[in-house]
C-alpha cells in the first residue's frame, strides 16, 4: 500500500494539469449541453463531475498498489474484462445500432474502455518476462494475439473506433522491447496490400461511408457528411478569443451533433478560439511530455512498457479527436480523453493515469 515517503514522490505538476482538463470538461459540458430555451442547462455536468470523482478514486487506487504487483495479477484482470466483453455482445444494452455497455443500476458500464488498460499490463508483463533483446516471432505473435483477442470482440459490437485504440499499445510496447523497423514496415506494407479487401469485406456500409465523405463532405452535406462540415464551421467561426462561454452558436443551437461527446474540441474552439485551443493543446502536450520523462525515469522495464502501453493509447486518441474535430481525419466515434462527457472513458483514463504515476513515485523503491 501507500507508503508516506512515496508520498513526495507523486507527479503532482502532472496531477495538477489533469485536474485543470477535467475542470475544462466540465465547463464544455455545462456549456455545449445549455438550453438557450429554458435558460438552463440538463445534469449532463453533475454526471460528469460524478465521473471524474470516480476517476479520481479510480487514480489513487491504482496508485496505492505496487504495479509489479498489479501486472502480476495482469492475467486475471484481462480475463475479467474478456468475460465482460463477451457478456456485452449478448447482454449488453442495444443503443444506437451497438450494444457496447453493461446497465447497472447507477450507470452505464462500457467495458471496452477498460481493455485498454488491461491489454496495456498483459502485454508489459508479458514482454518484460520474454528474452532480452530482439522479440521473436512468437513473442510477436502472442503479444499480437492478446491484442486481437479485445479487439475482435470490440469491433463486434460494433465499435471500430475504439477497438483501433489498443493497436497503439502493441505497436508501443512492442516496438521499445525491440520490434525492428524493417519488420513494421513489411507490416504496414501488407496493410497497404489488403487494403482493398479490407475495404470490401472488413468495413461495414457506414464506416465505407465515413471514409468517402471525409474526402469530400459536401457530397452528402445533409447525411454523413453534415457532422465534419459543422466541426469545421464551429473550429473556424471562432477566431482568436472565440465567442464566448455559452454562446457558440454551432453547439448551442445543436447544429454540431453531440458536441459535448465526440466533437467537444470543436465546441471549445468555437467558444475559446484560438487562445483556448492552444491553453489546452499545451495541457496535453504537457502530460504527455510528463508521461514519457516517467518511462525513462522507470526503474525497470517492466515500469517502461506500462507506461508507454497507456500513453500510446491516449496520445493516438487525443491525436485522432483533435484532426477528426478540425475536419483533418474521418468522422469516428472516439472521444477526447479528460475532456469528452462519458462516464467510463473518464474512469478508464484516470485509473490509466494511476498506473503511469504509479511508475514514477515508486523509482527509488527496491
Amino acid at each position: 500500500m501507500l507508503e508516506r515517503r512515496l508520498y513526495f514522490h507523486i507527479d503532482w505538476l502532472m496531477v495538477a494539469a489533469m485536474l485543470l482538463l477535467c475542470c475544462i470538461s466540465v465547463a464544455m459540458v455545462y456549456s455545449t449541453t445549455w438550453d438557450p430555451a429554458r435558460n438552463a442547462a440538463p445534469r449532463f455536468y453533475v454526471t460528469q463531475i460524478y465521473a471524474i470523482a470516480m476517476g479520481l478514486a479510480a487514480l489513487v487506487a491504482c496508485l496505492s498498489v505496487d504495479y509489479r504487483r498489479l501486472a502480476d495479477n495482469s492475467h486475471f484482470f484481462y480475463v475479467l474484462v474478456a468475460g465482460l466483453l463477451i457478456y456485452t455482445l449478448f447482454f449488453g444494452a442495444a443503443i444506437g445500432g451497438g450494444r457496447r455497455w453493461i446497465p447497472l443500476r447507477l450507470f452505464n458500464l462500457q467495458p471496452s474502455e477498460f481493455a485498454k488498460l488491461a491489454v496495456a499490463l498483459v502485454l508489459a508483463k508479458f514482454f518484460d518476462e520474454s528474452r532480452r533483446g530482439n522479440p521473436t516471432t512468437n513473442d510477436l505473435l502472442l503479444g499480437g494475439a492478446m491484442t486481437v483477442v479485445p479487439f475482435v470482440l470490440i469491433y463486434k459490437e460494433p465499435d471500430l473506433g475504439t477497438a483501433v485504440t489498443l493497436l497503439p499499445i502493441f505497436l508501443g510496447i512492442a516496438y521499445l522491447a525491440g520490434l525492428r523497423l524493417r519488420l513494421l514496415g513489411v507490416v504496414v506494407l501488407a496493410l497497404v496490400i489488403m487494403a482493398p479487401v479490407a475495404w470490401k469485406f472488413g468495413l461495414r456500409d457506414y464506416q465505407r461511408t465515413r471514409i468517402s465523405t471525409f474526402l469530400d463532405p459536401t457530397q452528402d452535406p445533409r447525411g454523413a457528411g453534415y457532422q465534419q462540415i459543422q466541426a469545421r464551421l464551429a473550429v473556424g467561426s471562432g477566431g482568436l478569443w472565440g465567442k464566448g462561454f455559452r454562446k457558440g452558436t454551432q453547439a448551442q443551437l445543436r447544429y454540431l451533433p453531440v458536441a459535448q461527446n465526440d466533437f467537444v474540441f470543436s465546441a471549445l474552439g468555437e467558444e475559446q478560439g484560438l487562445v483556448g485551443v492552444l491553453v489546452t493543446l499545451g495541457l496535453y502536450l504537457f502530460v504527455i511530455l510528463r508521461s514519457l520523462e516517467t518511462a525513462r525515469l522507470a526503474k525497470d522495464r517492466l515500469g517502461t512498457y506500462l507506461v508507454i502501453g497507456v500513453l500510446s493509447s491516449f496520445t493516438f486518441q487525443v491525436i485522432y479527436n483533435i484532426t477528426m474535430s478540425a475536419g483533418l481525419a474521418p468522422v469516428k466515434g472516439l472521444t477526447l480523453p479528460l475532456m469528452s462527457y462519458g462516464g467510463s472513458s473518464m474512469v478508464a483514463t484516470l485509473a490509466g493515469f494511476g498506473l503511469i504515476l504509479n511508475v514514477r513515485m515508486r523509482r527509488f523503491t527496491n
